[in-house]
Parts: C-alpha cells; sequence; structure tokens
C-alpha cells in the first residue's frame, strides 16, 4: 500500500496515525510540496488534483487525508470502534471531519503556516478565527470525552494532527479547558503520536527558519 505524503502535513500524520491503530504498514513515498514536487508528470498521473497524502492500495487510489482515514478504518478495521456503524454517530462523526477540513486546518494555514511563504504570521482578524474555531471545538467537548461523542473514532486522530500543529506553533490551547482535557488524553492513547508529534515540530522549524529570514 503506497502512502505518498510528506511528514509536515498534518492531513497526511492524521493517515500515519490511522494507520498505526489498525496495525498497517504503509509504503512511505516522500512528496515535496514546498518543492514542487506534487507537479511531476508521474504523480499527476496517480493524482490529477496533485495533492497528498493520497493512497494506492492495490490498483485504487484515493486522496483526501479523511476520505482516507473512512476507506482504511472501512476496509481493514477489526470492528467498527474508529467509525461506527450506527448511521446518527456516523454523520456526527462525518460532520467533525469537515469541520477538520472547513475550519481546523484553513485557519491554522492562514494565520501559522502563512509565515512559510511571507515570513511572517496572518492578521489580526485570522487570529480571531483561529480562537472562533477554538471555541468550537471547546463547546463540542463540553460534557463529553471525545469530539464526536462518548467513542474515540477517526474524528479525533483527525483533530489531534491538526491541534497537535497549533500546539507546536505556541497557541495557548489551556484557555479552552475541554479542548486541553481532551488533548491530553488523546494523545496519549493515538498509536503513533510521537511520529505526529514529530512531524509537528518539523512545521515549527520551517515556520521560524522563513520568519528569521524575513527580518
Amino acid at each position: 500500500m503506497d502512502l505518498y505524503y510528506l511528514p509536515l502535513v498534518g492531513a497526511c500524520r492524521s493517515v500515519l496515525m490511522v494507520g498505526k491503530a489498525l496495525g498497517l504498514e504503509f509504503n512511505k513515498k516522500i512528496i515535496n510540496t514546498l518543492e514542487g514536487e506534487q507537479m511531476n508528470p508521474d504523480f499527476i498521473k496517480i493524482n490529477p488534483q496533485h495533492s497528498i497524502p493520497t493512497l494506492v492500495d492495490n490498483g485504487f487510489t484515493i486522496w483526501e487525508s479523511r476520505a482516507i482515514l473512512v476507506y482504511l478504518v472501512e476496509k481493514y478495521g477489526k470492528d467498527d470502534a474508529l467509525y461506527p456503524k450506527d448511521i446518527q454517530k456516523q454523520a456526527v462523526i462525518n460532520q467533525r471531519l469537515y469541520f477538520d477540513m472547513a475550519l481546523m486546518y484553513p485557519t491554522l494555514a492562514n494565520y501559522y503556516y502563512k509565515a512559510i511563504t511571507s515570513g511572517q504570521f496572518g492578521s489580526e482578524e485570522d487570529y480571531k478565527k483561529v480562537q472562533e474555531t477554538f471555541d468550537f471545538l471547546n463547546t463540542f467537548l463540553e460534557g463529553q470525552d471525545y469530539v464526536a461523542g462518548d467513542q474515540y473514532t477517526v474524528a479525533d486522530i483527525a483533530i489531534l494532527a491538526n491541534v497537535s500543529n497549533f500546539d507546536v506553533m505556541g497557541f495557548d490551547i489551556s484557555k479552552y479547558p475541554n479542548v486541553a482535557r481532551w488533548y491530553d488524553h488523546v494523545k496519549k492513547i493515538t498509536p503513533g503520536w510521537e511520529e505526529n508529534w514529530a512531524g509537528a515540530l518539523d512545521v515549527k522549524r520551517k515556520v521560524e527558519e522563513k520568519r528569521n529570514a524575513a527580518k
């Protein structure tokens, strides 16, 4: 099973963590998007959107990390623990995955990752959107242990990858007590957390390099 990825990318690391949880081994192939390797014609033949992560499983190709996560747990999960078969539970998990895609990652990119291209963080308005996103997540976690209810699922792993990026960049998660409680717990129980954190630290170094160069 080939995984085209870059350790810097939280979405790629979420796939690695789910793979660990399922006991899967990936043939890892780095695509350095910072160097434009995603535009290689050979990769575009595999994924015309030239995005990572991209998974090729015995001739079947799928991209978009959250789609990959659901595919993996449905095909390789020994049970339905990470993605319950109950349709209402699935609906909530899917909503949280879309929240991760539509808010968690974009606010991270618009404020913190802007420094990779410009050498500076985003605007005050961008930062307010980060805070608003964490307000939402804090509300989701009110009175429950996991982001989609009382069960640890792929939604926790997907969001964990992005929250760890906010953490390593210095965002004060302690201001959001439900998120802080959840984060402290899930990083202890998620297989592959150490590899995820190492990737997050690489992101921090890359951002710091660009910011220092811009001074």
